[in-house]
């Protein structure tokens, strides 16, 4: 273990080190270009390899190619390269390949305000490819959970057998923070499950946990890495069994893991009268947000939502009694409708902080005190 002084992505970079990062493929985009250079200088010294591609595109199909070829593997980019990265990342959830997508977050639509931060790609997170899927989703508030949540997705990535997207954002990309550095003896490092033996291995056969064992190229096994829907060996098998069978156990091999998956934390949230709900950079504003309304009287606490995608929205109504809610993100309101659904027997209130900077506690409190 080390401590040092740290950037956000530069935390993001050492983590992805410390998970056991072999592959980098990337192409520069602000604000998450520091990950790749910062990768550039350290990856090599620890056996990986760091490529810049010709685009996004090309970064997402070769991070694919180089986790079938058994090492664990990453990129990272911001909203408009995330768009461009749609088809592949629909690839690997069809294809079950493990892989980490790092998401920092800015201003848009469209090129919008490249230096500047949002919280407006958390459903693009959700939903950027077609079909039905859910890809695991995490979004850090300070630059040792950047670290922390980023292990932790390569873990649900080699656990699972699924792509999943750190969603930073570009207040926390560039935010300078202590750092604690972990060596991989003194944290949880998951590694890829394979399969016991060749004799009878279906590429797509799923083990008790739905998640099959992974056979790589190059290590003896018969590997078909097939996009249309295909049946446990593989083959296309245009059916509505095998379309039914495939769609139902990627969605429950991640729902069957909630508890793995999804992570928060509750602050003051015992006797709260008023619950704020936030994530991410936005969520340290309303952290003072809710001592300040403490210090004038009025019973808040906050939900800070670690994971985004999936909800454990059983854990989440458990977690609040408070019977006015409010739902504090720097866009103009996605989180919400979610946390309106889950406590459809409560006040659920909007407020939507839309600013290219943190904003201030000032700021949250104008649009949260209309309704208190």
């Amino acid at each position: 273990m080390r401590k040092t002084f740290a950037s956000g992505n530069m935390a993001v970079a050492e983590a992805a080190i410390t998970a056991g990062l072999k592959f980098y493929a990337g192409y520069p985009i602000t604000p998450s270009s520091e990950i790749m250079e910062y990768l550039a200088e350290h990856l090599p010294r620890h056996g990986g390899i760091v490529i810049q591609m010709e685009d996004e595109i090309a970064s997402i199909n070769a991070v694919v190619g180089a986790s079938w070829a058994n090492v664990k593997a990453m990129t990272a980019t911001s909203g408009p390269g995330f768009s461009l990265m749609a088809e592949g990342l629909g690839l690997a959830v069809m294809t079950e390949t493990p892989l980490v997508v790092v998401d920092v977050m800015r201003a848009g639509p469209s090129t919008g305000v490249p230096t500047k931060t949002t919280q407006a790609d958390i459903f693009q997170a959700r939903w950027l490819a077609h079909g039905d899927y859910i890809i695991p989703s995490y979004a850090p508030w300070s630059v040792q959970e950047a670290y922390d949540l980023t292990i932790k997705a390569f873990n649900t990535a080699e656990k699972l057998r699924t792509p999943v997207i750190l969603l930073s954002d570009a207040v926390i990309a560039h935010l300078w923070e202590p750092l604690v550095i972990r060596e991989r003896g003194e944290v949880e490092i998951i590694e890829r499950r394979k399969p016991a033996g060749r004799e009878g291995y279906k590429p797509y056969m799923p083990g008790d946990d739905l998640v099959p064992p992974m056979a790589c190229f190059g290590e003896g096994f018969k590997v078909l890495v097939e996009s249309l829907t295909h049946d446990e060996r593989g083959f296309y098998a245009p059916s509505t069994t095998y379309h039914r069978s495939t769609v139902v156990r990627l969605a429950l091999k991640i729902l069957k893991n909630i508890d793995y998956v999804f992570e928060y934390e509750a602050y003051m949230m015992d006797d709260a009268e008023v619950a704020l709900v936030s994530y991410g950079s936005t969520a340290r504003t309303v952290y003072a947000l809710m001592r300040e309304l403490r210090r004038k009287g009025v019973k808040a606490g906050l939900l800070r939502l670690k994971t985004l995608w999936p909800l454990d929205e059983e854990k989440i109504y458990r977690s609040v009694k408070a019977g006015r809610i409010i739902v504090v993100e720097n866009n103009m309101g996605k989180l919400y409708l979610d946390v309106k659904r889950i406590f459809r027997d409560r006040e659920v209130y909007p407020a939507p902080v839309i600013s290219l900077e943190l904003p201030t506690v000032s700021e949250a409190m104008e649009v949260v005190e209309q309704w208190l």
